[in-house]
């Protein structure tokens, strides 16, 4: 008797490594589709896929209307909906035709509306329960039940998968027990956030899927591709088989990409949001202007192909410019991370990252989190300014100021600095030493990491200009930088921002060309 147990465990154990070759027949859907769930409204088309009997027909219709019918090959059925309108519940019926007779499933409580994919690493991960006023949002989310949300479970392979290996969060209505687990696990405190302030402002339903792990590099999520373009090749770092945790993720080359994007590509999506960069400040930092925007053009074109093109080519993504670690650091290392975020331009959307936004969180500063600084609590203040860039860059919204202060002109006249920015600013104090020139012999001979950095004092506001003395450099001025620290200022206490004190100007880097104008130093 003991025998045949053992033999049995062996089997159930051998099964779940190596599955019985029926299992991809049994049909059923992808592991992301599921009642309570949020599929994209039009004018895009919702694509709905599993699995089948070789050559059986399956039919797939919204309320027994609108049937779409295809043939399962290599196992995998398909079909892509007609267009449907923001709005639900409605029932999803999917039937199954093959020798064996007629099967059917049934998905319940199917919502159309907008659905976006929020990305990153830890800052992502942090759930409700850890922001600032935890108790007050927990106890408003079930307030919210247009809003569902879903998460995908921690997994890595060494190939692309076509299916999430596991699921951690089905698609879920809102509740302070779904969305208060553990610390770092589900659901992301930003990307509800984010999607609880879209509703408000859209009043149609909003589904949130979440595909992020803490402590990992833009390499692990983004495709050989893109690593190639970047000129990264081979790993330098992690392996394959390495034991990773929730607090330190893999490390390795496209693993994130091949468990937990590419499995998410049939899926048709509004747009997508992202945190993450703190990991990339000690591996490939200089080459995040290269990886970062490269992956965004990369998850772009691949979420259209595997959508057959339901997905805009041209999708809107947001993305947080992280915050700050180190209070008194010496390094530039987050500095220089948040300027490769923007690929070198300082804001966006830019030339190089079109259909882009950012939501600055430099002054966003936490020395009292429980998690270290690294990660503050202040993910309101974070969604908001992401809401403002989503209503201006993915839904067209005029008027809307969604962009901090930016220089648009630099002057220096003897030993005045003149800055002219974007819009109308408020200067909240006139800080002594945030805003830095380059001394050096010659005007070239400066770049973002030289050491003859002095401060260049605030003594005047005029509207949308700033005036600076460049009295503490008796050289030639060849750089001007502006809160270009790790911890350049205090919790929303930068010295420049928006009129309305909203918004806090991003930091920026800029240096002499020969013709006597000012540009971006790289």
């Amino acid at each position: 008797m003991e025998s045949l147990v053992v033999l049995g465990v062996l089997a159930i154990i051998c099964g779940l490594i190596h599955p019985a070759n029926g299992f991809e027949e049994r049909f059923r859907f992808a592991s992301y589709y599921g009642d309570h769930m949020v599929l994209q409204a039009g004018p895009g088309s919702a694509v709905i896929w599993g699995y089948g009997a070789e050559g059986a027909t399956v039919t797939v219709s919204v309320e027994g209307k609108d049937k779409h019918t295809a043939k399962v090959l290599d196992g995998i059925w398909s079909v892509t909906l007609d267009p449907v309108k923001p709005g639900g519940p409605f029932t999803l019926t999917a039937e199954h035709l093959s020798q064996d007779g007629l099967t059917s499933l049934n998905l319940t409580d199917v919502l159309f509306g907008d659905v976006w994919l929020c990305g990153g690493q830890s800052n992502m991960e942090m759930t409700l329960s850890q922001v600032m006023n935890a108790s007050e949002e927990l106890a408003e989310a079930s307030k919210f039940p247009d809003v569902r949300v879903f998460s995908a479970a921690l997994e890595q392979s060494s190939t692309e998968l076509r299916d999430l290996a596991k699921v951690a969060l089905p698609w879920s209505i809102p509740s302070a027990k779904v969305l208060g687990a553990g610390n770092f696990t589900q659901f992301s405190a930003v990307c509800w956030l984010f999607g609880r302030y879209l509703y408000e402002r859209l009043q149609y339903p909003v589904g949130l899927v979440e595909s992020c792990w803490g402590g990992t590099p833009v390499e692990a999520w983004s495709s050989h591709r893109v690593l190639h373009r970047c000129g990264l090749v081979e790993d330098t770092i992690g392996s394959r088989f390495e034991y990773v945790d929730r607090v330190m993720g893999p490390r390795f080359n496209s693993v994130l990409w091949n468990a937990m994007i590419h499995p998410l590509l049939n899926m048709t999506i509004k747009g997508a949001i992202w945190y993450q960069g703190e990991d990339n400040t000690n591996y490939n930092l200089d080459l995040y202007n290269c990886t970062f925007p490269a992956m965004i053009d990369d998850w772009r074109l691949s979420f259209h192909q595997g959508s057959a093109g339901q997905t805009s080519a041209v999708f809107p993504f947001g993305f947080v410019q992280i915050c700050t670690d180190n209070q008194g650091s010496p390094s530039d290392a987050f500095p220089r991370l948040r300027w490769h975020q923007t690929a070198d331009f300082g804001f966006a959307p830019n030339p190089r990252m079109k259909d882009t936004f950012m939501a600055v969180s430099v002054d966003l500063v936490d020395p009292g989190s429980p998690w270290g600084s690294i990660h503050p609590r202040y993910k309101q203040d974070v969604a908001r300014r992401l809401i403002l860039g989503a209503r201006a860059v993915a839904y067209g919204e005029k008027g809307i100021s969604f962009q901090g202060p930016f220089p648009t002109k630099v002057e220096l006249e003897g030993n005045i600095m003149i800055i002219t920015y974007s819009q109308k600013i408020t200067v909240t104090h006139f800080n002594k030493d945030v805003f830095e020139v380059c001394c050096s012999k010659k005007k070239t001979a400066c770049d973002v990491s030289s050491s003859g950095w002095a401060p260049a004092p605030v003594f005047n506001v005029y509207s949308n200009i700033i005036f600076l003395t460049t009295e503490n450099c008796p050289d030639e001025v060849s750089g001007l930088r502006y809160a270009w620290k790790d911890w350049p200022c205090d919790w929303k206490a930068c010295p420049v921002y928006s009129a309305d004190r909203v918004l806090p100007a991003p930091p920026f880097v800029v240096g002499p060309q020969g013709s006597g104008r000012w540009t971006i130093l790289k």
